[in-house]
């Protein structure tokens, strides 16, 4: 598990004489790492740091482990570093690693999922029966990383009771397994398997994708200027107004998507075209005040408001759409919220370049469906 920063550090070290780190020394060490910073700010001393936390005691291995709650990226190669050269040192002298420790460690939600999926290795490293045991508790554990295992877990769990003909047990353990899901790799599994027994699934209602809008289109794009362009939508969204578009007056439509994940096609609401802007607008109940992740995938150039205030903008043409394309993070008020997306399309005429749609979705940052209050429960 050595990585090249621990070997640099092992470098770097080489003519500093070895030092005995003690559990009072582990926490202002921490702080050192955790004060590393980009472009090499506190580097030579997380490096002498680093030397010091790699000397300490396996049983400080969750101390150190808790390190990791608070350290960035960079911090946290020291730190994991520090942690393989503790527990690779005591294994290689036929010591053990604090077990029950390691366990409670993993078991706390409260830590970071790294710092838990790091102390899940080790600890299933010197013990065995560590998976069979923990994972499938974690089928709504905060870690994505712990959930994923625990939902393959489910899925065998459910293949097994298919293979030996008890399909609605099956069929429940997966639909347990779907709800449970944030991989998308999983969740199309999931959903052929479910579908498969007789079950159905509602990929939107999972995902959190906004199905329902008002769109308006076409305005002009040519040489794709219209992106800047601050059209009557961005001021004022008024669903009874003809608007003046690119080829006369344009109005509100309503649209309501049966696409599985969220599909809003502009071409098919009105008609495939070059060189254009089109809106679409929801509205989204939220019950509290929160704070949530817009996740949006489209092909074509895009701005995103939430409530009046541009939360996301790409000026981005048929470069890629994998789902969760771009993610931005705004606060839904409580009581109505107001979402408005623009989407352009420019001028090419490849058959690649066709596409004039978007996706969007909104939940947790663990992927969790955040879905509007006057949507069915």
């Amino acid at each position: 598990m050595r990585t090249l920063l621990h070997l640099l550090a092992i470098v770097i070290l080489s003519e500093i004489p070895a030092v005995t780190t003690t559990a009072a020394d582990v926490e202002p060490l921490l702080k050192t790492l955790q004060a590393v910073g980009p472009e090499g700010a506190g580097h030579r001393e997380a490096a002498l740091a680093w030397e010091q936390l790699a000397e300490a005691d396996v049983a400080d291995l969750p101390t150190i482990l808790a390190g990791l709650d608070q350290a960035g990226p960079l911090a946290a190669n020291w730190i994991r570093t520090a942690i393989d050269a503790i527990t690779e040192r005591e294994l290689g002298r036929g010591g053990q690693l604090p077990a029950a420790e390691l366990e409670r460690f993993v078991l706390d939600t409260q830590h970071v999922p790294r710092a838990r999926r790091l102390a899940y290795e080790w600890l299933c490293s010197v013990d065995q029966t560590a998976s069979a045991r923990l994972i499938p508790r974690m089928l709504d554990d905060p870690s994505l990383e712990l959930r994923r295992d625990a939902v393959g877990q489910w899925i065998e769990k459910a293949a097994s009771l298919e293979k030996s003909g008890k399909n609605e047990q099956a069929l429940a353990t997966y639909q347990e397994a779907f709800a449970a899901a944030r991989d998308l790799d999983q969740i199309k599994l999931l959903a052929g398997r479910i579908g498969k027994l007789g079950g159905s699934v509602d990929l939107p209602r999972h995902f959190g994708f906004l199905v329902h809008w008002k769109l308006i289109a076409p305005f002009d794009n040519t040489d794709e200027k219209g992106h800047d362009v601050v059209y009557p939508p961005e001021k004022e969204i008024d669903p009874a107004a003809s608007l003046p578009g690119k080829h006369g007056p344009v109005q509100w439509i309503d649209h309501t998507t049966d696409d599985a994940y969220g599909t809003i096609d502009f071409n098919k609401a009105f008609r495939e075209e070059k060189a254009v802007a089109g809106y679409a607008t929801t509205e989204f109940l939220s019950e509290k005040r929160q704070e949530v992740q817009f996740r949006l995938t489209t092909l074509n150039a895009v701005k995103l408001w939430l409530n009046g205030t541009l939360i996301d903008e790409h000026v981005i043409y048929h470069a890629g759409s994998e789902l969760d394309q771009y993610v931005s993070t705004g606060v839904l008020q409580p009581g109505r919220n107001v979402i408005l997306v623009k989407v352009c399309q420019n001028e090419q005429t490849q058959s690649w370049a066709k596409t004039w749609q978007f996706q969007l979705r909104v939940c947790l940052p663990d992927g969790t469906a955040v879905l509007s209050s006057d949507r069915d429960q």
